[in-house]
């Protein structure tokens, strides 16, 4: 087996991961999106403590300010482009 074969099976592991692991998160309605979901994994596999990102996941999600029901308009024409909540900002990105 290639070291190019090798490299595509273990993206297409860290990927089945993460969908098995937003599944769960879907169906123990954690609010977590796969984004979030996968930056956690990479912490976790970098070797930080699951309990502690847990306890920091659900202090966020307590401190954090309720998404409004509706979305309101912009106040110009401009047009804006839906965002999926996160409670990371955008510029942490998995490498």
């Amino acid at each position: 087996m290639g070291m190019e074969e090798s490299a595509g099976g273990a993206a297409r592991q860290a990927k089945e991961s993460l969908e098995l692991a937003f599944q769960m998160s879907q169906i123990l309605d954690t609010g977590l999106d796969r984004h979030t979901l996968s930056l956690l994994m990479a912490l976790c596999d970098r070797g930080a403590n699951p309990e502690a990102l847990a306890a920091l996941v659900r202090e966020l999600s307590s401190a954090a300010p309720p998404a409004p029901a509706t979305p309101t308009a912009p106040a110009s024409n401009a047009v804006v482009a839906p965002t999926a909540p996160s409670l990371f900002p955008s510029g942490f990105r998995q490498v």
